[in-house]
């Protein structure tokens, strides 16, 4: 990321969310960098989530923005536009009113009208381009690490979810990872470091060793390029499997509270398994929601079934 040119106008980006909200965002901010090529593009989100900003592609620069508190270290009325990425309520707009930029690109009076319920891939977009800076929502691809991922084309387990209402139950996974190590795949388990107790469970139950889980062990950036070289990945809505989506790998995706009309990955080699009927949408319930219980075992191996073979 290279270094501040007083001279070069700069696009600030606010965004400060999680790996997955960064990465259903790449298609409308490779559309501000394909409309806005004279300006240093700034993304400002959490520092943590560093490594990804760099495989965006044309990112100059990452803003440490670990809430919306304030936008410390950025004087007023030095970005030239400032673009909303985040959401439309108090908080956010209150962040980019107080960069005083000339230009504002955001939902509302000046802006397109806020769509409850948008794919948000295309939310972000159709903000953009009503700017004038055209884009298309499955752009989601981002650049390889250059790291060497810790295992070598394996079968992805990814069991872990920030919240309870996402977390399939270790037992199922458990059987899923068993059946994949029985059909002779190099199977591994991913988490954060939070998580690793559950994979390790996991892999117990599955009879497969300590040896398989990766969960806390790696770098975000390892994590990334882990996905990256996988012949599938299997995860509930996650980081991991926006990943599996920015680099087209075969992927199964378990939704629970949240609707694949909203978070769903584009168009490629992904099957998304929910029962909307059962959706309670409790985002932050310690309790599985009923949409993803509804997922069974032989639902998921019937649906890895399908997925295309990776190529060598």
């Amino acid at each position: 990321m290279n270094r501040r040119d007083p001279d070069v106008p700069e696009l600030l980006v606010l965004r400060a969310l999680k790996l997955g909200d960064l990465l259903v965002a790449v298609p409308a901010i490779h559309a501000v960098r394909r409309a806005k090529p004279e300006h240093r593009l700034v993304l400002a989100m959490p520092s943590w989530l560093r490594p990804i900003v760099d495989l965006v592609g044309g990112v100059d620069a990452l803003h440490a923005t670990p809430g919306l508190d304030d936008a410390s270290g950025i004087e007023p009325g030095r970005i030239d536009i400032a673009i909303n990425m985040h959401g439309n309520g108090a908080e956010s707009r209150r962040f980019i009113d107080g960069l005083r930029a000339r230009s504002v690109v955001a939902h509302g009076e000046d802006g397109p009208a806020w769509i409850d319920g948008a794919l948000e891939r295309y939310r972000w977009v159709r903000l953009v381009e009503a700017f004038g800076m055209p884009g298309d929502p499955d752009d989601v691809a981002i650049l390889r690490p250059l790291v060497v991922p810790p295992v070598a084309r394996a079968a992805v387990v990814h069991v872990g979810a920030f919240y309870g209402s996402r977390r399939w139950p270790v037992d199922r996974f458990a059987r899923v990872a068993e059946a994949l190590a029985a059909d002779g795949r190099r199977v591994v388990f991913t988490g954060s470091e939070p998580e690793r107790s559950r994979a390790l469970a996991v892999a117990q139950r599955a009879g497969l060793p300590d040896e398989c889980v990766l969960a806390g062990r790696m770098s975000l950036e390892q994590f990334a390029a882990q996905i990256a070289d996988a012949e599938l990945v299997v995860s509930a809505d996650t980081g991991a499997a926006h990943l599996a989506s920015a680099y087209g790998i075969p992927s199964v995706i378990l939704f629970g509270p949240a609707p694949p009309d909203e978070w769903g990955p584009p168009p490629g080699p992904h099957i998304v398994l929910t029962d909307a009927s059962q959706r309670r949408g409790e985002t932050f319930s310690d309790e599985p929601d009923p949409a993803l219980l509804a997922v069974s075992v032989p639902d998921v191996l019937a649906a890895i079934a399908d997925l295309p073979h990776r190529a060598s």
